[in-house]
């Protein structure tokens, strides 16, 4: 059973790897439930729930999901 450090550590390169935000990255995970083939499911769909959990876990007003920018208002 992987720790906490290593789980972030492990979610902030999958999400250097598919050039998203961390903060969307870790929404995915704990939408996922730490399974990695549903957050890789996830991030190919999208999911409107990751992006409200990742700008509440920021105050920044866009991030990344892969090739798209998010832009706060727009949640």
């Amino acid at each position: 059973m992987q720790n906490q450090q290593s789980k972030v550590h492990h979610v902030g390169e999958w999400a250097s790897l598919r050039n998203t935000s961390p903060e969307i990255a870790e929404a995915i995970f704990e939408v996922a439930k730490y399974d990695e083939k549903m957050a890789e499911k996830i991030w190919e769909d999208g999911n409107d729930e990751v992006l409200t959990l990742a700008f509440e876990k920021t105050d920044k007003d866009s991030l990344f999901w892969g090739e798209q920018t998010i832009e706060r208002k727009n949640v």
